[in-house]
């Protein structure tokens, strides 16, 4: 991957460092991002010399979540419903940790790509949401019922239904993220990811397999009911107007239908 591709995969030693890296786009993820993300997720996976990853955005940003101008150019299929589903890697099965370095805005996508990480270091002026009531869709890159298992049902409830987003400090208090960071979560990230790779790489494994289970032992049936709800969704008008009305920076007509 070259220094402009869409995602960028960096060596630190026995960390790997992904990098979405589309800042004028707010890293928003299209089709090529998607695949990309992917392709750095399986080599991550791959290849023993890397025990974790850090995955980070760049520029002022997390991650946006789907770019929606892709999403009315008909990209939504490779996008939510390709292998590993949104960027190859919010339902991908990964044997090793990965941690969030989220500073700017983790919205929609960009929150639900944050939940299928293992830990999180955020920025206090971080903003977390999942706005895709606001947009005719739903949280349906595992948002919908990750938060459900991380916080309490009301509070989930609360961030789905209104689709507003909260401070780094709430998502700290929520248990959403380990560790708050002024400035730098890169570094906090890395730092961290290096002091577990310190650690015996079979023992990582057991342990996060093992702490992953309560989590998932109802998973694959939350992604059959997700799927079949946000393909409805998808193809709903109110889905394609939400799309319009946030690119035209005007509020949505809802019809319902």
């Amino acid at each position: 991957m070259g220094e402009n591709a869409k995602v960028l995969f960096d060596e630190l030693g026995e960390v790997a460092l992904i990098t979405l890296n589309r800042p004028g786009q707010r890293n928003a993820i299209d089709a090529e991002t998607c695949a990309l993300l992917r392709d750095a997720t399986e080599e991550f996976e791959r290849n023993d010399r890397f025990r974790i990853a850090v995955l980070r955005g760049s520029g002022a940003v997390f991650c946006a979540g789907m770019d929606l101008k892709a999403f009315s150019t008909g990209e939504a299929e490779d996008i939510l419903f390709g292998p590993g589903r949104l960027g190859g890697f919010v339902s991908r099965s990964r044997r090793k940790p990965v941690i969030a370095a989220v500073q700017g805005a983790a919205l929609a996508g960009g929150f639900e790509l944050m939940l299928a990480c293992d830990m999180t270091i955020a920025t206090r002026t971080a903003k977390f949401g999942l706005p895709e009531s606001k947009r005719g869709l739903i949280a349906g890159a595992g948002g919908a019922f990750r938060i459900g298992q991380r916080v309490p049902p009301a509070i989930a409830n609360e961030i789905l239904l209104t689709g507003d987003w909260f401070s780094g400090e709430r998502a700290y208090g929520l248990g959403l993220v380990n560790r708050l960071v002024d400035e730098a979560p890169d570094a906090a990230a890395i730092e961290l990811a290096q002091a577990i790779a310190r650690n015996a790489p079979l023992s990582l494994e057991a342990s996060l397999e093992l702490s992953r289970c309560a989590s998932t032992v109802h998973e694959d049936a939350c992604w059959e009911a997700n799927d079949r709800l946000l393909r409805v969704l998808v193809a709903s008008k109110d889905a394609l107007e939400g799309a319009r009305a946030f690119a035209e920076k005007r509020d949505p007509v809802w019809v319902a239908k």
